[in-house]
């Protein structure tokens, strides 16, 4: 496949916007900045960002053994989602693929864009329909997102699905692999070679804890990720955010201890939903979360917020009829989810 012929021609074609700091590069000396119209009173953030987020990249780098011209970095994944969006789909001509129950902002930002959505629905136990998925796409099928660990329902696609439609989908898979540090699979930045067409995408905000500094990552061929940087914002992810995301990197064995807090508090999470009375289904799951099914979703997500405690209601995404999803907490968190849960089991 060339990846090339994928993406819009005005992309290619494009002259990107070069900030001061991309024009200079810096050295190790000392050195007057009056290029850039900044603030000259040092307050440790009145200089821009480095555009090219060098540092961090350097440490990314070392954990996931890639080279630094495999990486993207966004404010968040959906800034990550929206640029790939805006390299290989063409407003109002270009379609993506999607599997609901899924990611909801795949669509949103396809909306945005003006980019057509094509739906194919997951099997009964939340795996792609490969031929179905084949079948729908046409030449105008530009992307197809695969979230695995899936978000609501918690499982990992299949290796041999992901592997088919690598092979046969026309255009670009996007591996959304936000939950990905809490299954014993292997990330697909693994396969980045083998595959000119994958992107995979990853987050700080899950596994590191990071969610408030917005900061999403994507990993794919040097080509993709030289265009993708043609088009991002010239200072898209702010000092603050790279400074913090650089200290909790370094220090990664916390992250490496609260997933396997969470993965104990998990199990026994699970274990304590399969003896409530009105729970008919605990789904197996992947991620710092877990889809459960109920007799009435909207009754119980309401009776636990008068309990003070706030849950995620899915019942109204496709195949997630009176289904209810729980995140994982702190074992105190757990605890008071299941008592409450249970203190409902008895008035039924």
């Amino acid at each position: 496949m060339n990846v090339l012929e994928l993406i819009r021609p005005n992309i290619l074609t494009l002259k990107p916007y070069a900030s001061a700091r991309d024009e200079f590069q810096g050295t190790s000396d000392p050195m007057v900045f009056l290029d850039a119209n900044e603030n000259p009173f040092d307050n440790g953030v009145n200089r821009y960002p480095d555009p090219l987020q060098k540092n961090l990249k350097s440490v990314l780098s070392k954990i996931k053994g890639l080279s630094e011209d495999h990486i993207l970095l966004g404010n968040g994944s959906d800034e990550v989602l929206d640029l790939i969006l805006r390299v290989f789909c063409e407003p109002y001509q270009d379609n993506i693929i999607t599997l609901p129950p899924t990611y909801g902002m795949y669509s949103v930002l396809a909306n945005i864009n003006a980019v057509n959505i094509k739906e194919v629905q997951l099997s009964e136990d939340f795996q792609p329909e490969v031929e179905e998925i084949l079948n729908r796409a046409d030449a105008k099928s530009k992307l197809l997102f695969l979230c695995s660990p899936n978000n609501p329902s918690g499982n990992s696609f299949s290796q041999e699905s992901i592997e088919a439609l690598l092979k046969k989908f026309p255009g670009i898979i996007v591996i959304d692999e936000a939950y990905i540090d809490f299954t014993e699979h292997t990330s697909w930045i693994d396969r980045l070679q083998e595959y000119p067409n994958l992107i995979v995408t990853q987050t700080l905000s899950k596994a590191y804890g990071m969610a408030g500094i917005r900061l999403g990552i994507c990993y794919a061929s040097p080509t993709i990720i030289s265009v993708l940087t043609r088009i991002k914002p010239p200072y898209n992810v702010n000092e603050l955010t790279q400074k913090r995301a650089i200290e909790q990197l370094q220090n990664i064995r916390v992250m490496q201890g609260q997933v396997q807090y969470i993965l104990k508090e998990r199990d026994a999470l699970i274990k304590g939903l399969k003896k409530i009375s009105f729970v008919s289904k605990v789904y197996p799951t992947d991620a710092n979360f877990v889809l459960v099914k109920v007799d009435d979703a909207t009754k119980r997500y309401n009776q636990l917020i008068e309990k003070g405690i706030v849950v995620r209601n899915r019942t109204t995404q496709p195949g997630c009829k009176n289904c209810l999803r729980f995140t994982v907490g702190i074992s105190a968190e757990n605890k008071a989810l299941l008592e409450a849960l249970n203190d409902l089991n008895d008035v039924l």
